[in-house]
C-alpha cells in the first residue's frame, strides 16, 4: 500500500508532496499553491475517554471503544495513550486489560500506542487529588505496577505519581530503569521531594498548573518548582478552562517549546453533547459552557478538549506560531512520551501518521481534512479538497 499527500509543510510554509507506505518515504517540492497543511498526526499522551465512551470501566464494550477510536482519529490524533486513573486495584487492572484486548482486536487499535496510568500514588489532599477518588489513593507498589504491565502485555508507557510518598525515589528508579516515563502530578511535594524525584529519573509534569491547592505560597511551591526544573518537560491542557491565558503563556516561556506538550486529558464527555457520563465508578457532567465536572460538584474531572481544538488554542491563547503549536502536538509528545517512530516530524523514515488540515487564522480554527494512521486513511472529511 502506498499513497501521497500534497499540502503546505507547517514548518516551512512550502508546498510539499509526501509519498508514503507505512512510513514516510520521499519528500519533494509540490507544485502550485495549497490552502491545506500537511503535518504529522497529533499525539495525545492522556485520554481517559472520548465520544461518550469511558476507558476507565472494565466492562466498556469493544464496539464502544471502536466508536471512540473513530471519533479520536477524526480530530487528527493518530497515536494516543488511553489513561486509567486511581481506582480499586482489580478494577484498574481489568480496565487496562480490556483496553489492551481492544488494541489487539480492532483494525485501528494500533492508534492506542501504549497506556498511561495516572495514580494511584497521588496526594490524598483535596486540591492536588483532583477528581481521583480518595478512597483508592495508595502508595507506590512495584508488584501492582507489574500487574499493570502483565494486563497490557508490557505496554505501560507513563505513570503519574506524587513523589512525596515514602519509597517514591526507589520506585521511580525501578520504573525509569525499565523505560517507563515517570511524571509528577497530583502532588503536594516539597521542593526537596521534587528534586529527589527528578534525580531518580522523573522527567515530566502531568497537566502542570492543575490538580493543585486553590491557595499556595507565592514563591516556594510545587508549581514553581516544576516550572523551574529544566529536566522536567510539562504537559498542558489548553482548553480555555483549565489554565488562564496569562499562566499558560508564562508557563510556556518558562518551559520553552521543546519541553512543552499539549494534552487533552479528555474524559468520556469529550466529543459528546452536554449531559452525564462516567469516569470509572464516578459520575461526571459536561456543562453547557464546556467544563467536565464531578456530578453535583464544581471539581474538574478531565476535559472535553479535542487535539485539533487544542492546537488552535495554542495559537490564539498561547501566542504560539502554528508550527510551534504543531510541534507541541506531535514531535514533543512522541519524544517525551516515548512514542516510537514519531520523534522526527515530517521526515522520511518516521511512521506515516499524517494529518491534512486547514487553519483559519482570522477565527483561530483548525479543520481536519484527512487522517492517516501508519499509511492507512482512517478519516476523510466531506469538506476535503
Amino acid at each position: 500500500m502506498s499513497g501521497s499527500l500534497t499540502g503546505r509543510d507547517v514548518a516551512t510554509g512550502h508546498v510539499v508532496r509526501v509519498e508514503f507506505s507505512d512510513v514516510i518515504g520521499q519528500m519533494a517540492a509540490g507544485s502550485g499553491s495549497s490552502d491545506a497543511y500537511v503535518a504529522p498526526g497529533w499525539v495525545d499522551l492522556q485520554v481517559n475517554g472520548f465520544a461518550g465512551v469511558d476507558f476507565n470501566r472494565p466492562d466498556t464494550p469493544l464496539a464502544e471503544i471502536a466508536r471512540a477510536l473513530e471519533a479520536v482519529l477524526a480530530t487528527g490524533t493518530t497515536r494516543f495513550y488511553p489513561t486509567v486513573i486511581t481506582g480499586p486495584p482489580q478494577a484498574m487492572v481489568a480496565a487496562l486489560r480490556n483496553l489492551a484486548d481492544a488494541r489487539g482486536l480492532l483494525p485501528e487499535g494500533d492508534a492506542m500506542d501504549g497506556f498511561h496510568v495516572e495514580g494511584p500514588a497521588i496526594s490524598p489532599d483535596d486540591g492536588p487529588r483532583g477528581a481521583h477518588p480518595r478512597a483508592w489513593v495508595r502508595g507506590p507498589d512495584l508488584e501492582e505496577f507489574h500487574r499493570w504491565q502483565d494486563a497490557t502485555r508490557g505496554a505501560i508507557r507513563i505513570v503519574t505519581l506524587a513523589p512525596e510518598w515514602p519509597g517514591a525515589p526507589a520506585y521511580i528508579e525501578s520504573l525509569t530503569g525499565a523505560g517507563i516515563v515517570v511524571s509528577i502530578g497530583h502532588t503536594n511535594a516539597t521542593t526537596e521531594q521534587i528534586a529527589d524525584a527528578v534525580a531518580a529519573g522523573a522527567s515530566m509534569s502531568t497537566h502542570l498548573g492543575n490538580a493543585a491547592h486553590p491557595v499556595l505560597p507565592r514563591h516556594r511551591n510545587y508549581i514553581w518548582d516544576q516550572l523551574a526544573e529544566d529536566r522536567l518537560a510539562a504537559s498542558f491542557i489548553v482548553d480555555g478552562v483549565h489554565l488562564g491565558r496569562s499562566f499558560l503563556r508564562a508557563a510556556l516561556r518558562a518551559k520553552g517549546i521543546t519541553r512543552s506538550v499539549l494534552v487533552t486529558d479528555a474524559s468520556a464527555p469529550a466529543g459528546a453533547n452536554p449531559g452525564r457520563y462516567s469516569l470509572g465508578d464516578q459520575l461526571v457532567d459536561l456543562t453547557s459552557d464546556g467544563r467536565v465536572v464531578l456530578a453535583g460538584e464544581d471539581r474538574l474531572a478531565g476535559s472535553a478538549l479535542r487535539m485539533d481544538h487544542g492546537v488552535a488554542n495554542l495559537v490564539t491563547d498561547g501566542g504560539l506560531s502554528l508550527a510551534e503549536a504543531v510541534t507541541m502536538a506531535t514531535a514533543n509528545p512522541a519524544r517525551i512520551g516515548h512514542v516510537p517512530g514519531r520523534t522526527r516530524g515530517l521526515t522520511p523514515g518516521d511512521r506515516a501518521d499524517l494529518v491534512r488540515f486547514t487553519f483559519d487564522a482570522e477565527h483561530g480554527t483548525v479543520q481536519v481534512l484527512e487522517t492517516y494512521l501508519g499509511g492507512r486513511q482512517v478519516f476523510r472529511s466531506p469538506f476535503a479538497l
